[in-house]
């Protein structure tokens, strides 16, 4: 497969997502979509371009017209490698000197009402809230809508990202060592985050002995010890852009019994969180049925944040698995399922895997084993 190939998808796939983003546009009320450099633009037209000071957008109406990219000259080979050409999408590119607001105009009626995307910065928003007159709403709600239900060659994307950071975890015997610093253990473990087909590291948490009680710990130069349980979290995207995201806990050695008997409550929380993932049910619920068992071993206090969440073109996006949630889950959602136990000064545990909700229930993408690993 070419590396051109590989960089997105089909443009038949950016092409009915268009038609998709039209129409949920106009269940909206809304004329127009504007759409700066981020996951957004690469979800829609499989553009990795980035924002920078000069205006680079994507202008799409309800009325149905050819979709407008009004983007820098000097920035028109980074959307060579998009779908841009193949969807025959109209291109107004742009030199210094030219007010690129006044460009609008040529593809948006006035009057328009106008959503924006969140990844929009501020040095364009504002300029177009003088040029409407107002600050446009956000986009939110139309491409929320669009990106939480994945298409069959997202989910392929995320398998590949979930076998890809499995790989990782496997050969965590390199890596992790009593002696060495978490510092240490992480740098090989972006190394090989690479070598197993990522196209780069977005994260690593090595969180040994007491740091591993600190949900969002990175690395330090703390040495791993002898009885130290290790919680190891790490993702990154793999081409066309799509998120891995897999945490397992470690021990160097035999565990104390009460960790380990500790730590079964939390295999058996998330285990019981993710048989809950199917079609009709809630967000909360698949939080409650972890926290439940967690609480009910005495534990909730312990469980300091929300199960999970989404994933795709960015690691955090919606749907996100936490009380108070009563969004309905759909086949092609697609979100993290981890509940973890911290205990400030001496350990903590998580165990993470992506979940898809297919037609009947739920398919984790991620297969390492999920109990308390010694190494």
């Amino acid at each position: 497969m070419s590396s051109h190939t590989e960089s997105r998808f089909a443009a038949d796939v950016y092409g009915a997502r268009l038609e998709r983003a039209v129409e949920q546009m106009r269940a909206a009320h809304l004329d127009a979509l504007l759409i700066t450099p981020g996951p957004d633009l690469r979800y829609l037209v499989g553009s990795a371009a980035q924002s920078f000071e000069r205006l680079t957008c994507l202008v799409i109406t309800a009325d149905g017209a050819t979709p407008t990219v009004i983007i820098p000259k000097l920035e028109l080979a980074a959307l060579a490698d998009s779908a841009a050409g193949e969807l025959g999408l109209r291109i107004v590119d742009w030199v210094d000197g030219v007010d690129p607001y006044q460009l609008m105009r040529s593809a948006l009626h006035a009057g328009s009402r106008v959503a924006v995307a969140d990844a929009m910065p501020a040095l364009h928003l504002v300029p177009l809230a003088q040029f409407f007159g107002g600050l446009p709403v956000s986009a939110t709600p139309v491409l929320r809508e669009l990106r939480m239900i994945k298409d069959d060659a997202e989910i392929e994307a995320l398998r590949r990202a979930g076998a890809a950071i499995d790989r990782v975890h496997a050969r965590m015997g390199e890596f992790l060592r009593v002696g060495r610093t978490e510092a240490e253990v992480a740098a090989d473990i972006t190394a090989a985050i690479v070598e197993e087909g990522h196209t780069g590291a977005e994260f690593v948490i090595v969180g040994s002995g007491p740091h591993g009680a600190d949900p969002h710990h990175e690395v330090s130069d703390r040495v791993v010890e002898a009885g130290d349980v290790v919680v190891v979290d790490i993702g990154g995207p793999v081409a066309p852009g799509y998120f891995s995201d897999s945490t397992r806990t470690y021990v160097l050695g035999d565990p104390d019994p009460e960790i380990a008997a500790r730590y079964a409550v939390l295999e058996r929380a998330q285990a019981a969180a993710v048989a809950a993932v199917r079609p009709g049910v809630t967000a909360e619920s698949v939080d409650a049925a972890a926290r439940d068992i967690l609480v009910q071993a005495g534990l909730g206090d312990a469980f300091v944040h929300r199960t999970g969440h989404g994933i795709g073109l960015s690691v955090h996006e919606e749907p996100y698995i936490v009380a108070g949630n009563d969004l309905v889950l759909r086949p092609g959602m697609a979100f993290s399922v981890e509940p973890g136990v911290y205990f400030g000064g001496s350990w903590g545990a998580r165990i993470e895997d992506i979940v898809v909700v297919t037609e009947d229930g739920g398919e984790a993408v991620n297969a390492r084993p999920r109990g308390l690993t010694a190494l």
